[in-house]
């Protein structure tokens, strides 16, 4: 919340004051010289002399001592630690993840409608991690780096859809910019990276990309990342729907589910990470007890202030009304009766 402040404790007692001079001036006694028949003298003017300009300069005296008290709005953000961990999300989206073989509700939902609410449970209990996300199929990208933003990342999420990267699964690659992700942000001891972990979800066999999965999982383990990696969908034979050029569903066929799940074991195992099989939304539960084991570090944000100078808003209008009573008690011209 935004607070004011006042940096120079003496303006109070210079505005308190000020009755007090206005009550010294009234009291003040003034040497007279009486003169017989000197009212004959005097030509009246047209108006008695005006109080306002006395009131006019008092106030804007009021606003300067104000001003030189220099005022200012100050919003304070203050210094969060907490504790957590660098998780990045390697999420694919190749074609096999439309194969409908999840049930939500009675009804039958694809690969990754299933994985989305559990992957935002992920997000939504893990409050101190810094989490991004990258997505792979037949090429691999960032959608989302490490961040303690956790309702941007959550609106990121919605936009993931099965054909947003031309088809295939690259783990390797998928892994990789995982990995490098976590780089970019490095925190280490003793030449390992501390307290950074990858979790990679998948549900076919390695066949795109640069990067062989066993060469992402030795890059992994050379930097103390542990990998979890999940193996999405049933065995056997499962139905995929056909969608047309338009991406209207026209239809649907039989294909038989292709996952390495011995290649998974082996870059969980290497890194020592954790494999686990997803056949319902439960099983990931497994993953998230393993990561609330793994060590914890300390985060600490920085603090700083941020403060909007209020010196003009009381200057300014003081100045004016000094100028409006100096003009007042010595007008330009004066219009007096005529004897």
């Amino acid at each position: 919340m935004p607070r004011f402040a006042l940096h120079d404790p003496l303006w109070l007692l210079a505005l308190l004051a000020l009755p007090l001079v206005l009550w010294l001036r009234g009291r003040r006694s003034v040497p007279v010289l009486l003169v017989p028949f000197a009212a004959a003298w005097h030509r009246p003017s047209l108006a008695a002399p005006s109080r306002w300009p006395v009131a006019l300069a008092f106030l804007g005296l009021a606003l300067l001592i104000g001003a030189l008290a220099r005022p200012q709005q100050v919003e304070d953000k203050r210094e969060v630690r907490s504790e957590g961990y660098d998780i990045m999300l390697a999420i694919d989206l190749s074609s096999s993840m439309r194969a409908e073989d999840f049930a939500r509700d009675g009804e039958p939902v694809n690969r990754l409608q299933a994985l989305k609410p559990v992957i935002q449970a992920f997000i939504d209990r893990r409050t101190t991690d810094r989490i991004g996300i990258v997505l792979f199929s037949g090429r691999a990208y960032t959608m989302a780096p490490l961040t303690f933003d956790h309702g941007w990342l959550s609106r990121q999420l919605t936009r993931v859809r099965i054909g947003m990267i031309e088809d295939g699964t690259a783990i390797g690659d998928g892994l990789g910019v995982a990995l490098t992700r976590l780089e970019q942000a490095k925190r280490d001891s003793g030449g390992k990276r501390i307290g950074a972990f990858v979790v990679l979800m998948t549900d076919g066999a390695n066949n795109r990309g640069a990067l062989q999965p066993q060469q992402a999982a030795e890059i992994a383990k050379s930097r103390g990342i542990p990998v979890y990696t999940i193996g999405s969908g049933r065995e056997g034979y499962v139905n995929v729907p056909v969608y047309d050029d338009q991406n209207r569903r026209i239809g649907q066929r039989r294909q038989f589910s292709d996952l390495d799940e011995g290649q998974l074991r082996q870059i969980a195992e290497a890194t020592g990470g954790k494999f686990f099989r997803v056949a319902d939304a439960d099983t990931i539960e497994g993953a998230f007890k393993a990561i609330d084991r793994a060590q914890k570090i300390e985060f600490q944000a920085k603090s700083y202030l941020i403060t909007t100078e209020l010196f003009w808003w009381f200057a300014a209008p003081g100045l004016a009304l000094l100028a409006a009573a100096a003009l007042g008690a010595r007008p330009v011209w004066r219009q007096e009766a005529v004897a």
